[in-house]
């Protein structure tokens, strides 16, 4: 019985396992003492239901007669396996999975126990069964989809094999395919020289196209993951190209990829087939010169993908396992014939093929108008270009074969053929030989293994380039472990020499971050830093230290500009203008009535409180001065001093006579003693006392916080950093202010309090009235004062508006009591000395009698009807009892009236 199934000699009934085709009709056997698998490509995969479809030369017939051909050099060498033959028995994948699957149980049968007890013969004779060949190892296969189909059941038999083309990064999974290894690198390594092509054009964002299948799928896997983990590449989109694609598949593809039109970049891993319809379609779509294409050695350097679509491919970067045209082979193939190659069974079908013609009767080419003589000849009479992994496919049997001689040396030790320990050869013992190997392949490069069966990556760099002469395949570099790139060996289909961009995004400007897309690395939106942010880095902004601003560039930070209130500020005009009257002002009425100094109305205003009202209202005055002054530790601690001192004086002065003339008249109501504390020492001392709080309260002020100068970076602190400011001030808080000025504040309201309460006595009688006035002007004053001075807390203009208020605010105070207590006088003595001078003296009955009088009369007129007012107020005049009691209050009602005053 041959083949893989097993038939009776003499039997009817066939088994199920046995193929109705003829005998090896499928299949190429050569005998010999050792027989090695050997899977091939030879055919297309076929189409409605069909297994196989067209022959392949290059890939088929190149590969497979290259097979044959390193048995016949190894079998005439005498130094490799002396004196033991090998065999092959060589099977055609279809370049299709399960079919490849159904193949390869050839390779195990010799392995199966058979059970021969449901077999008879219709004559009863026993079964006689043919011994099948035992395959102790296998070349092949191409594809990857068909390797780990096949590697899956060689394994369970313990078969070594080695692949001459699958680079799938899936089988390098030793856990999974520990049987299998293979002369290719894998597409791992592929996939990282793939990446290192990329970075080195500097495109950073591509996309990637992949047949689908294990080859196409893994290798797009392995490059998006190390593309991952390096970090430098994003993947735009990843696309499939369907087994069996529709029609119009292609154009959908390539509209998708437009829809990330700056992923320029192609990363394909596909076969040639679909490579073609790819550029076709993108030819179809008048895209040619926008996309660039990196193609994976399936591409490599083959004309076929790019036959008629040379525009479109140009500047294509392919990758190709280093390799080279062995010469031997050439001259091989070339003396292959009908004749001498009746050992390929597909020979024939390829010799139609090739040449065009038709063999006979039974020939594969039924249409073919032309007959074969036989006498053709490869090279020719037909074109003959070496297939790229003809030198693969030689050093994997030749890596077999080293693997079985060092097993024959170490084994059979100088033993002619096989000695007895290899007839029946262990496969895990094989695979030890074969992951040991070392030796230099037909091309004269190092064949080796590494852990996992995977050969080292040598890869060449091409690109499809067009000169005025021709279009062809130009090597640009090479890859081994690092990419070695001649950037100037390489041009585009434009104009332009310098490589064409496939980014995402563009660079930021200076002073701009990259704000990433979500999942997207290479992606981003360009962020000016703004506000007080400068570009700390490539992806961040930080924002300046407080007292500093972003530069012109955004790239660094620089010192906020200082200033100050100048002198000549229009904020700072008006108020020292002000100040100067008002003190120019001052000085006139003090030397006015230190020059009157004994004329009845400066002895009647009371010369000692007014000096001391009018020290206030000078104090004032001055304070608009270290107000605007630049601030350095002197000047803030005159401003601490003189803040509140000079309406502390005023309104100490004020209160104390206010107070003073309310008690007079309040004592007077109930008894004829006399008020204490009324004299001018007393009046002094009072005042004196009141001030004494404030000096102990700038005192502590100065114990608890010295004085010093701050930069305040957050008054001027606009949106725009160009126009922010610092501010330097003396640190006085808005609270220490309220302190500062609640005292004379204080002081200010309780006096007003006391004018109200001597609003009633008579007229003339010691400024009470001029008082009363001044104060309500004063408090109406500071009423505006308040909400302007914090109402601008936040603006920018808060120190000029601020100080401004403040100065303006003490000298407008300074001035109502400066014009309505002492303007009168002034005027008077001045303009009108004639009424400076003594007059008659009225008696103090005469004087206590009309106060009163006049407080009663106020008092019964909102008590009695009018007509007894009157009456009862003659009454009360002749009482003799309360007519002593106003005598005697008088004689205390004001030290002026016994000096001679008017009032």
């Amino acid at each position: 019985i041959h083949g893989i199934g097993k038939r009776c000699i003499e039997c009817d009934r066939t088994d199920p396992l046995t193929p109705p085709a003829p005998e090896y009709a499928h299949s190429i056997r050569l005998d010999g003492d050792i027989i090695l698998g050997g899977l091939f490509p030879v055919h297309a995969r076929g189409e409605r239901g069909a297994p196989c479809g067209e022959l392949k030369k290059e890939k088929g017939i190149h590969r497979l007669e290259a097979m044959l051909f390193t048995i016949d050099l190894i079998n005439k060498d005498p130094d490799l396996l002396p004196n033991v033959t090998l065999g092959a028995r060589i099977l055609d994948t279809c370049s299709r999975d399960t079919y490849a699957l159904e193949q390869s149980l050839t390779f195990v049968q010799a392995l199966i126990e058979r059970d021969s007890t449901d077999v008879r013969c219709t004559s009863g004779e026993q079964p006689i069964f043919a011994k099948p060949d035992k395959i102790i190892g296998v070349i092949g296969a191409a594809a990857s989809s068909v390797s780990i189909m096949v590697a899956n059941i060689l394994r369970l038999f313990k078969i070594p094999q080695i692949s001459y083309a699958s680079t799938a990064p899936e089988l390098s999974d030793n856990t999974r395919y520990d049987f299998f290894s293979r002369v290719v690198p894998p597409d791992s390594y592929q996939a990282q020289a793939m990446l290192d092509i990329v970075t080195a054009m500097g495109w950073n964002y591509v996309s990637t196209l992949a047949s689908e299948g294990n080859y196409g799928e893994s290798g797009v896997e392995a490059f998006v993951q190390i593309s991952r983990e390096s970090g430098g590449v994003c993947i735009a989109q990843s696309l499939k190209i369907p087994r069996e694609p529709r029609l119009g598949e292609f154009d959908k593809i390539i509209l998708r990829l437009l829809e990330t039109p700056n992923a320029r970049a192609i990363v394909m891993f596909a076969n040639e087939d679909d490579i073609r319809r790819v550029l076709d379609a993108a030819k179809r779509n008048n895209q040619t010169g926008h996309f660039l294409w990196v193609g994976s050695d399936s591409w490599g350097s083959k004309i076929s993908p790019v036959v008629q679509q040379e525009s479109v491919a140009e500047g294509a970067i392919t990758i190709l396992p280093k390799r080279a045209s062995i010469e031997a082979f050439d001259r091989y193939f070339k003396s292959r014939s009908l004749s001498n190659n009746r050992r390929n069974v597909w020979f024939a079908e390829f010799w139609e093929e090739n040449f065009g013609c038709k063999l006979g009767m039974h020939g594969k080419r039924p249409g073919s108008p032309k007959k074969c003589t036989g006498l053709e000849k490869v090279g020719r009479d037909s074109t003959y270009e070496q297939e790229g992994k003809v030198q693969f496919v030689m050093d994997a049997v030749y890596a077999m074969a080293n693997a079985l001689h060092r097993m024959h040396r170490d084994l059979c030790s100088g033993y002619p053929g096989l000695c007895p320990r290899m007839s029946n050869i262990d496969g895990k013992e094989l695979l030890g030989y074969i992951r040991n190997v070392s030796f230099n392949g037909s091309a004269k490069t190092l064949v080796v293994f590494n852990e996992n069966g995977d050969a080292p990556g040598r890869y060449d760099i091409y690109q499809y380039q067009i000169t005025n002469r021709s279009a062809e395949y130009r090597i640009i570099g090479h890859w081994t472990d690092q990419l070695h790139l001649n950037m100037n060996a390489m041009q585009w289909a434009s104009e332009d020499s310098s490589v064409p961009a496939s980014v995402c995004s563009l660079p930021c400007q200076t002073g701009e971050r990259k704000k990433v897309v979500k999942g997207v690395s290479c992606c981003w939106h360009c962020e000016r830093c703004e506000g007080y942010h400068y570009q700390a880095s490539e992806f961040t902004c930080q924002l300046c230290p407080y007292e500093q601003r972003p530069d012109q560039n955004r790239t660094g930070c620089q010192p906020i500009p200082i200033i100050k209130l100048e002198w000549h500020s229009p904020w700072a005009v008006v108020p020292v203008f002000i100040a100067i009257l008002g003190i120019l002002a001052t000085t006139f009425v003090v030397v006015t009535f230190v020059r009157y100094n004994d004329t009845p109305i400066v002895r009647a205003s009371g010369r000692e409180m007014s000096y001391v009202l009018l020290t206030g209202i000078f104090l004032c005055y001055v304070t608009t001065f270290p107000m605007i002054a630049a601030p350095e530790v002197a000047v803030c601690s005159f401003r601490r001093i003189f803040l509140g001192l000079g309406m502390c004086f005023s309104y100490a002065a004020l209160l104390t006579k206010t107070n003073r003339i309310h008690r007079i008249f309040e004592q007077g109501k109930q008894s004829v003693a006399a008020p204490r504390f009324i004299s001018p020492a007393s009046q002094l001392v009072i005042t004196f006392s009141l001030i004494s709080v404030q000096l102990m309260g700038v005192f502590v002020w100065f114990v608890a916080d010295p004085p010093h100068t701050v930069v305040d970076y957050g008054e001027q602190r606009t949106q725009d950093p160009e126009n922010a400011r610092g501010v330097l001030k003396c640190d006085i808080s808005d609270l220490s202010l309220i302190c500062s000025l609640g005292y004379s504040i204080l002081l200010m309201v309780t006096c007003t309090v006391y004018a109200i309460k001597t609003r009633g006595v008579p007229e003339t009688f010691n400024e009470a009235k001029p008082i009363g006035f001044t104060m309500y002007t004063t408090c109406i004053i500071w009423l505006a004062f308040i909400p302007i001075f914090f109402g601008t807390a936040q603006s920018a203009e808060r120190m000029y508006i601020q100080t401004t208020t403040l100065t303006v605010s003490l000298s407008l105070s300074a001035s109502v009591s400066l014009g309505m207590l002492y303007m009168p006088k002034v005027y008077i003595i001045i303009l009108h000395p004639e009424q400076n001078v003594p007059k008659r003296k009225r008696s103090f009955k005469a004087i206590v009698t009309a106060a009163t009088m006049t407080n009663k009369l106020s008092q019964l007129a909102s008590e009695r009807p009018n007509g007894e007012v009157k009456t009862e107020l003659c009454e009360s005049v002749d009482n003799s009892s309360e007519y002593r009691r106003l005598l005697y209050q008088a004689q205390f009602v004001n030290v002026n009236v016994a000096r001679g005053s008017m009032t």
